[in-house]
């Protein structure tokens, strides 16, 4: 008998460890189609696929989903993308030698009558927002099926860096007419990833596009998620939700440099945080009042309190990242309530009340909270308007706010559009409403000279007369800091915020 319950038990224990080599094999399988799939926890959702748009969340999409003519990471050099080679005809003729047999994803092949259309389109009113760079082009001459001639109205010495920019992402013109109004849902470009779908507000999924005509991505599929809360970004992280988040915040990075099984990243940011101001409203069309406003301000003692550590407080709207910047000469803003009061008295104020919007970044919330009570203690009036990514960018667009805070990355680090950007009169971002004709002629001077010594001293003229007007009020330069898992390789942040995935890949 005891012989007879011995051989069931040796069954049993067979059995049972059948069953775990079994479950051993579907965990390592599982494993497996994890490190196929790279989930990222972006603060923002995209807010269109369509690459004629300028925010950051949607131009990390576009770098997945697009190519551009030329490729420029980080201010670094130009490198072949869609074209294999180019030469300057003149000061306002580029000519392009595309690369032959590159597939859109729908599997046509892209042609010189492809790229015609994707820029000329940017140049309608379907690139309203990307105005600052599509405004100088004349035309796209097409050669033949793989040769265009880009034409310049005037000489525009930071154009050509523009060329990188999602901006200029080619696009299937086929692809694009037929999707009509639809199409930032039915994204078509040559990129390494193709589009799957797109939820808003919550994520979108890309795949391995694998008639890629360039090196292939090493996973399959790409997952960006939003996350606007930070702590939870963190938290994803930590609990292997997500293989990497971004930004993290003051608070957070402690924990992940900590945590054995996570890898922190953190370099300097080319970009500026500001609270700008609508000129097209009283009374901030009163030079007078923006400048009483920064004189009630610590802005150094804002950013210290809010970033702890973290970046710093500027004294230009250029970085020092971007060429050109005075920062260096410009000793730091000092409060001064007695001037502020002075000058709102010459401007005739007794009572100002306005609104200060911002999106629901913590950092930007908690500078709007410190910036409320400081300007309180002159009896001036804010209330602060927290709003969801994609409503704060329509709202700004719609000139309806008072005041806004805003982050400004410089993905074309050429001081041109560090600052033709926002303040421009017909840039698509001007959303301090900023119509000078002086800042429109120097910037218009500054485009049409060479590096050197003269286009210096434009734009170090230009920062001057920025900070006497006070469109805006400088409080951070940023750091990009982000958290990966260990195994993930080959993520590098962005000084420029514009993150790229294409290299990704697990390490074991």
């Amino acid at each position: 008998m005891n012989k007879v319950w011995m051989k069931i038990g040796m069954k049993r224990r067979l059995a049972l460890l059948f069953v775990g080599v079994l479950v051993a094999a579907f965990c390592a399988a599982a494993a497996a189609a994890e490190k196929d799939t790279l989930i990222v926890a972006d603060q923002y959702d995209a807010h269109t696929m369509d690459p004629a748009s300028n925010s950051l969340p949607t131009a990390r999409a576009c770098y997945a989903i697009y190519d551009t003519l030329l490729f420029i990471r980080d201010g670094g050099p130009a490198v072949p993308g869609l074209a294999e080679s180019w030469e300057f005809l003149s000061d306002t003729a580029y000519k392009f030698n595309l690369r032959k047999g590159v597939k859109f994803h729908n599997g046509d092949e892209m042609k010189a009558s492809d790229v015609r259309y994707s820029i000329m389109r940017a140049t309608t009113d379907i690139g309203a927002e990307i105005r600052t760079y599509s405004q100088n082009v004349k035309d796209v001459e097409v050669v033949d099926d793989y040769t265009v001639i880009l034409h310049l109205k005037e000489p525009d010495y930071s154009f050509f860096s523009t060329l990188g920019h999602n901006w200029a992402a080619v696009i299937s013109e086929k692809a694009t007419e037929a999707a009509g109004e639809n199409y930032a849902m039915n994204p078509v470009g040559t990129g390494p990833f193709k589009f799957v779908s797109w939820q808003k507000g919550d994520r979108y999924v890309l795949e391995r596009f694998d008639d890629y005509w360039g090196p292939k991505v090493k996973y399959k599929t790409l997952i960006v998620r939003s996350i606007p809360e930070p702590t939870s970004r963190t938290i994803e992280l930590e609990s292997g939700g997500v293989d990497i988040a971004f930004p993290i915040i003051t608070n957070d990075i402690k924990r992940i440099e900590e945590n054995e099984n996570l890898v922190l990243y953190r370099v300097t940011q080319n970009s500026t945080t500001f609270m700008g101001f609508n000129m097209s409203k009283p009374p901030f069309d009163d030079v007078r009042v923006r400048k009483a406003i920064l004189a009630a301000l610590d802005t150094v003692g804002i950013q210290a309190a809010v970033w702890r550590g973290v970046g710093k407080t500027p004294t230009s709207i250029l970085p020092n990242a971007v060429k050109y910047s005075i920062q260096p000469e410009v000793p730091p803003h000092k409060q001064d309530v007695e001037l502020a009061k002075k000058l709102l008295a010459e401007a005739g104020v007794t009572t100002l009340k306005f609104d200060v919007w911002t999106n629901e970044r913590k950092e930007r919330v908690d500078m709007a909270t410190i910036i409320q009570a400081q300007l309180a203690d002159l009896g001036i009036t804010t209330e602060i308007k927290v709003l969801e990514w994609g409503a704060f960018l329509s709202g700004l667009l719609e000139k309806s706010h008072g005041a806004f805070i805003l982050g400004w990355a410089n993905t074309v680090t050429d001081p041109n559009y560090a600052i033709a950007g926002l303040l421009e009169s017909t840039a698509g971002n001007n959303y301090t409403a900023t119509n000078d004709k002086q800042i429109d002629e120097l910037l218009r001077k500054g485009r049409g000279v060479m590096d050197g010594p003269e286009r210096e001293a434009i734009y170090k003229e230009l920062q001057r007369y920025i900070n006497e007007t006070a469109p805006m009020i400088f409080l951070h330069n940023d750091e990009s800091i982000a958290g990966t898992q260990k195994n993930v390789r080959g993520f590098t942040p962005s000084p420029s915020e514009l993150h790229s995935f294409r290299e990704v890949y697990f390490e074991d």
